[in-house]
């Protein structure tokens, strides 16, 4: 859990936003390293899925999609 009051703002933020676009948020968001703002897409659930997945979200491979964060 946060440590002081903008962490604890920042963690819930983070939730309501995973909640609300069904999608996974990584460490340090909004400023993660490698991902800046933008969330991870769920995985696919089959490989028909795992293949269009790569053509409508910037993927670093089949398993790890993302997107920039729907206002």
């Amino acid at each position: 859990m946060g440590r002081n009051f903008d962490e604890i703002l920042r963690m819930i933020k983070a939730l309501q936003v995973a909640d609300e676009q069904k999608v996974a948020i990584p460490a340090n968001w909004p400023d993660n390293e490698l991902l800046g703002s933008r969330v991870i897409v769920p995985p696919a659930s089959d490989v028909e899925t795992a293949r269009k997945r790569l053509e409508e979200y910037e993927c670093y491979d089949w398993w790890l999609c993302h997107k920039p964060l729907e206002e």
